[in-house]
């Protein structure tokens, strides 16, 4: 006979004293006295253990007394169990209802406290704030000039520095005013030094700290002061830990790629300002530069103020110069840089070239003068549309992603990283042109395989200009040619009908291949992140299928496990059964509670969500795109519906096409027909079978 459906078998586990089975009716006074403390009555299932430990309130009022304690070893012991504790919502409501956060303030301000008494407790700070029940806009400034000074004072204490940048970070990046006020107590300059260690933490917190100072800097004041910390920067070159990052990029962990992503991005930024400026053709600065560049490239023997001839004649002269300098406009070049973007940008870039690259400069200039019109490439129209085209490449003056961390190490290895890289794109365009044999109609012909040949080194991740250089070299326009030949093959060779009714034989084999795949990931379980209001205090947790692929084991871990997260040590489980639906992005029930994380697109695409029972949910937030696409996939194998993320699609094309070639190795060379060939006619006799008998 079944057991009563009211009926609930728990073990009830007392401190000290190992479980007790006990049969609680849901029905109960016993069952409404447990069940507030869980949001879902169906998250007690039957042969779950039930821990009974004090009450967030009573915890948070005893710790509020213990902290207070006179006692330094009995201090010392309250403040770590705080630390612990606070990582819980309801106790950290119950605990900054005790004014906890201002009692925490004022043992700082103190500065009586030292060691790991004080590690203890800005740990306690960082993890009661991140849950944002409590305004940044509430600490005095003796607080704040506590908090800077121990990031200068205690370079040694790796945790305590650690929350320092912590603390700092949340000010600058949650309150304008407290912006203001960090400012003044803490520079750049001061911050660099730690960027010198080999403590990859410190060094990913301190760049955050400097991402967030320049994010919240008014626009004049943060142009400034990236030009103060890249000459700082590179006068240090020699010991920067940055190139050590960058010799070493497997080490990098996601969150020290993402703030090297956004300094990289807002590095980049500097150079907006002049790609969103018009040139003044009255200007007579600007039309300097342009005189400059025509004197540089023609009469580089002769003197800069040489003004012999009759004004008709040199105007004449400058007229055919800039025509050879490859400017739309021969008469008044400065209306070549109206257009924004890239406005100014584009001239300081030629400038550059012709001064740090002189030699290149002038042969590229007379090579292309000395040929025919038809076959001149343009050094001043290339220059313009190259420099607007690396803009859209690198997006420059676009806002840092919040969750992108896809950042490029050549550009930490020059104080002038975009002109250099200017200067090698544009030799690069020279070069093009003239494999191509291309002629003014050809114009955007070559920008387009130009562009193709930078984004291909590119995605090579060099770690210096001079590699990129190196990947670029052989980058030729034949093999660019050879690539999309290649690509194209692929594409065609498999459109004729025999093909495609072999794809369609197979095609099963390799979705269950795909399918087992993604099982199998399921069952090795991924970690994720619980999004909170600071990315670097998110918690973790993990999930995973089991062999048997019946169960969703989960549970929330401390840390990243650096491999597999056994079964046993997840106490939360989902029967596969109980899955009702799989739902992604905004129809996830997390996305439409969070409103800031409805608007982000990057976190939406990574959303999705278990629904099970009547109102049950388990959210996700996967840690990348390639993770969604396998979790969704796997989910939807589980209940049986297809697999459509891109990732699948991917895999499929890519096996079916390896498969096709490897069943069609031995027709190599023969031409497969596009229709079947014809039945011939029936003979007139069978007189021809040999009779075995």
């Amino acid at each position: 006979m079944p057991p009563p459906a009211d009926i609930v078998k728990v073990a009830i586990e007392w401190p000290g004293a190992f479980p007790k089975l006990m049969e609680i009716d849901q029905v109960s006074a016993v069952w409404n006295s447990i069940f507030f403390l869980f949001q879902n009555r169906n998250e007690i299932k039957n042969g779950a253990i039930l821990r009974l430990t004090t009450s967030p309130a009573q915890n948070a009022q005893q710790l509020h007394e213990r902290i207070q304690s006179s006692s330094m070893d009995a201090k010392l012991e309250a403040l770590k169990d705080l630390a612990n504790y606070s990582r819980d919502v309801t106790f950290a409501q119950e605990f900054i209802n005790l004014d906890g956060i201002s009692l925490l303030t004022q043992m700082v301000e103190s500065g009586t406290d030292f060691g790991d008494m004080l590690s203890f407790t800005l740990t306690a700070f960082v993890e009661l704030m991140d849950h944002g029940i409590v305004s940044w806009d509430t600490f005095s400034v003796a607080f704040i000039k506590k908090i800077a000074s121990y990031v200068n004072k205690f370079a040694s204490d790796i945790s305590i520095l650690q929350r320092s940048l912590a603390i700092l970070e949340s000010m600058v990046l949650n309150s304008h005013d407290l912006y203001q006020k960090v400012a003044q107590e803490i520079t750049i300059g001061q911050l660099i030094p730690h960027l010198q260690g080999t403590d990859q933490e410190i060094q990913t917190y301190t760049i955050a700290v400097i991402n967030a100072l320049f994010l919240k800097a008014p626009d004049d004041k943060r142009q400034s002061n990236l030009c103060d910390f890249l000459i700082q920067w590179h006068s240090l070159q020699s010991i920067f830990p940055l190139q050590h990052v960058i010799r070493a990029q497997r080490a990098i962990n996601n969150e020290m790629a993402h703030q090297l992503y956004v300094l990289q991005v807002l590095t980049f930024n500097l150079l907006e300002d002049r790609m969103m400026t018009k040139m003044d053709p009255q200007d007579q600065a600007q039309r300097d530069i342009i005189f400059e560049l025509r004197r540089i490239a023609f009469d580089a023997e002769l003197e800069p103020n040489n003004s012999s001839g009759s004004i008709e004649k040199r105007k004449s002269m400058y007229t055919r110069d800039y025509k050879k300098l490859g400017f739309i406009n021969h008469v008044n070049p400065a209306m070549d840089f109206t257009q924004t973007p890239p406005g100014m940008l584009a001239l300081d870039n030629m400038l550059y070239f012709a001064k740090h690259h002189q030699d290149a400069y002038i042969r590229i200039v007379l090579e292309n003068s000395s040929r025919e019109d038809k076959h001149e490439c343009p050094f001043g129209r290339s220059s313009i549309e190259l420099t607007k085209m690396l803009c859209e490449i690198l997006k420059v003056g676009e806002l840092p992603s919040e969750t992108c961390n896809d950042f490029h190490p050549m550009f930490f290895t020059h104080d002038r990283s975009f002109e250099e890289f200017f200067c090698i794109c544009i030799q690069l365009l020279n070069k093009t042109w003239k494999e191509m044999r291309a002629t003014s109609e050809d114009f955007n012909k070559v920008m387009q395989v130009v562009k193709e040949q930078i984004m291909r080194a590119l995605t090579t991740k060099p770690s210096s200009l001079d590699q990129f250089k190196s990947k670029l070299q052989n980058l030729s326009y034949t093999e660019i040619l050879k690539i999309r030949q290649s690509e194209r093959m692929n594409q065609e060779d498999f459109q004729s009908r025999p093909i495609l009714e072999l794809k369609e034989k197979i095609q099963p084999e390799i979705l269950e291949l795909i399918k087992q795949q993604r099982l199998n990931r399921l069952v090795e379980g991924t970690c994720f992140r619980k999004l909170n209001s600071r990315r670097r205090q998110d918690k973790f947790w993990y999930c995973r299928l089991s062999p048997n692929h019946k169960v969703l084991h989960y549970g929330d871990l401390e840390e990243s496990p650096q491999g597999e997260v056994p079964h046993d040590s997840l106490q939360d489980k989902l029967p596969v059964a109980d899955i009702k639906a799989v739902v992604t992005g905004k129809d996830c029930p997390h996305m439409k509670e969070k409103g800031a994380l409805k608007q982000n697109k990057e976190v939406l695409e990574l959303a999705f969500s278990i629904l099970y029972d009547s109102s049950g949910q388990l959210n996700f937030i996967a840690p990348d795109k390639h993770e969604y696409c396998v979790w969704t996939d796997g989910l939807n194998a589980l209940l049986g519906k297809d697999m459509l993320s891109d990732l699948t699609r991917n895999d499929l094309d890519t096996l079916l096409s390896m498969e096709i070639k490897l069943r069609l190795l031995d027709l190599e060379n023969i031409q497969i027909p596009d229709a079947p060939p014809p039945i011939p006619k029936e003979p007139s006799n069978y007189d021809f079978v040999y009779d075995c008998n």
